[in-house]
């Protein structure tokens, strides 16, 4: 299997045994992995890429494709010169993850996988419907709204007032990236149950328990299907990163030290 030659945009920081990272859709390396990248860099090397229209990569002309993003992950680290590495995937990160375990399973020392799924179940499915007819109308600002509402846990939106609320969506409307159609559409379509029984290399599975975007029950048929797959929950909704990062810093540190 010849790799293609990188084209992604690519984040590198730190030094030590390598930690591949995997963004969510309408994401980005540094949106999803900011706040928890200096202690990720601490000991590792980490090599993260922007999926298509997403920071400096180029917006795709053609669907995106898991393998596209997996290859170009994998493709990266060979361009850093990493032999071995843990991956770490966050949402739509999660099944790219999972194709670069099931693709290069002697290179992955171990998998991570946080608010993830393998294939949307009927609820994920419409939100990511809905999610993508908003970005394509243009009604950003609406989707800012929707995404505040799908995202975080109850407690968190609730922490804040409703003014507060609106004041974090109209942040959020401009900095949606230009990828977010494409990105979202592979969200509906990914299906990498076939890869799971396969899975050998250890695996923990992150469950974002108050989650109302990817369901905690999904979370956990993923868990479920992958063997000698670890599961550790934590209360949050979809973004570890802003709700619990310190907490969500410590459980992949702790699990990729391991091997």
């Amino acid at each position: 299997m010849s790799m293609p030659i990188p084209a992604f945009a690519r984040t590198v920081r730190g030094t030590g045994p390598g930690l591949l990272l995997a963004h969510g859709a309408g994401g980005g390396i540094e949106a999803n992995y900011g706040p928890i990248m200096d202690g990720l860099a601490a000991r590792h090397t980490v090599v993260g890429v922007d999926y298509p229209g997403t920071g400096a990569t180029p917006k795709a002309r053609s669907p995106l494709e898991v393998d596209e993003l997996a290859d170009q992950l994998v493709a990266a680290a060979d361009a850093e010169g990493l032999g071995t590495f843990a991956v770490s995937g966050y949402s739509l990160g999660g099944p790219v993850a999972i194709r670069v375990a099931a693709r290069h399973p002697e290179r992955v020392s171990s998998l991570v996988l946080s608010a993830a799924f393998a294939c949307t179940d009927t609820r994920a499915g419409l939100a990511a419907s809905v999610w993508h007819r908003l970005f394509a109308s243009g009604q950003h600002s609406v989707l800012a709204e929707y995404l505040t509402l799908m995202t975080l846990s109850g407690p968190a939106l609730n922490a804040l007032a409703p003014a507060q609320a609106r004041a974090a969506a109209e942040r959020l409307a401009p900095a949606l990236p230009a990828g977010t159609g494409d990105q979202v559409d592979l969200v509906r379509r990914v299906d990498v149950r076939g890869d799971l029984a396969g899975i050998r290399v250890p695996t923990l599975v992150i469950v974002t328990t108050a989650d109302p975007l990817v369901s905690p029950a999904l979370q956990g048929e993923l868990a479920a299907a992958i063997p000698g797959a670890e599961a550790a929950e934590l209360p949050t909704g979809h973004l570890p990163f802003v709700e619990r990062p310190q907490e969500w810093l410590k459980l992949i540190s702790d699990f990729v030290a391991r091997y």
